[in-house]
């Protein structure tokens, strides 16, 4: 018996509970995982809320973890017992032990550590398809980042500066305008104070953007449009403040030809070679110090609703994990 984080109906934090749980032996291409630390993201809230149905309820949160194999079930080739493992999917890591899909984890190198791993897998990769397949960030790009001080945002600012890119991020505060900006982004606008569109027209000498990165939904739409040039592309990879509205495709066509797609890291993670060409990339990123975790809040499992406060509270900056 082990102890988990699970929902019984989807709602607020009120809704999370700490309480036991069985695990099995593990199936046919299955692993069993100890748990050395879990990542929280965003999803998570989603997850939560109901804004994301979960397959079936009661369900353990959580996307992401890191920690070691203790048991494999019958024909797992790729890994053995005692193996330092991590993964980004699938859901269910809020516990102190889990069963997954062997081929869903990949193996972390000596030289990253837990809690780094677990903060890392689903933010790291996420920047990794969003600067180098969504829109291939290189010398002479300008991006808009939205919540450049968030985990996914800290990451990004340091690939994307060392891809050569010109980062415009929002913050909402000063605090997290020097934080972003220590981690690589070259200009900062802070929303509480500024108005994003105009300012970035005003960075940009009126050229606008090649690619909004958004994170954050529906308080920066439709005014990520706005920051776009002609034909730019617009990618909307999350919520935090709310959905995005229903969008009337026409609004693409009077601003400017634009793109716009609604990408997510299990599509471009879906085969296992995919899978491990995309944490393998992260990891080389990490492992040169090229890219730094910034892990700036810890809590323990069993109080993760206080974490899922913090962040929705925007209290956060950088990656929070939650240790078993």
């Amino acid at each position: 018996m082990v102890h988990a984080i699970r929902i019984h109906e989807h709602g607020g934090v009120d809704k999370m509970v700490w309480e036991p749980v069985e695990v099995a032996a593990p199936g046919q291409g299955q692993i069993r995982v100890k748990h050395r630390a879990v990542g929280f993201n965003y999803i998570d809230t989603y997850f939560r809320s109901g804004l994301y149905k979960v397959p079936s309820l009661p369900a353990v949160l959580g996307t992401e973890g890191a920690g070691d194999v203790v048991a494999i079930g019958p024909n797992v080739v790729d890994f053995k017992v005692g193996d330092r493992v991590a993964y980004a999917n699938p859901m269910g890591s809020y516990v102190e032990e889990r069963l997954m899909p062997a081929d869903r984890a990949v193996r972390v190198p000596d030289n990253i550590n837990y809690e780094t791993a677990a903060a890392m897998m689903l933010q790291g990769m996420t920047v990794r398809y969003l600067l180098r397949q969504t829109y291939k960030v290189g010398p002479g790009t300008v991006m808009l980042l939205h919540a450049a001080a968030g985990g996914i945002g800290l990451i990004a600012c340091q690939w994307a500066k060392h891809l050569g890119a010109t980062i415009i991020g929002t913050v909402g505060s000063e605090e997290k305008g020097k934080l972003a900006k220590e981690h690589g982004a070259t200009h900062i606008i802070n929303y509480a104070k500024e108005n994003f569109v105009e300012r970035v027209s005003e960075i940009t000498g009126g050229k606008k953007c090649d690619v909004v990165y958004d994170g954050v939904g529906k308080d920066t739409f439709p005014g990520s449009l706005d920051c776009l040039k002609p034909r730019g592309l617009w990618v909307s990879f999350g919520n935090a403040s709310g959905p995005v509205p229903p969008l009337d495709i026409g609004i693409l066509n009077t601003k400017g030809s634009l793109f716009a797609t609604r990408p997510t890291l299990f599509t471009y993670t879906a085969t296992r070679e995919d899978l491990v060409e995309s944490a393998n990339d992260l990891f080389d990123m990490v492992g040169r110090g090229i890219v730094k975790i910034q892990v700036n809040h810890k809590y323990a499992l069993k109080d993760a609703a206080q974490c899922h406060r913090d962040v929705e509270g925007r209290k956060t900056t950088g990656s929070a994990i939650l240790i078993p």
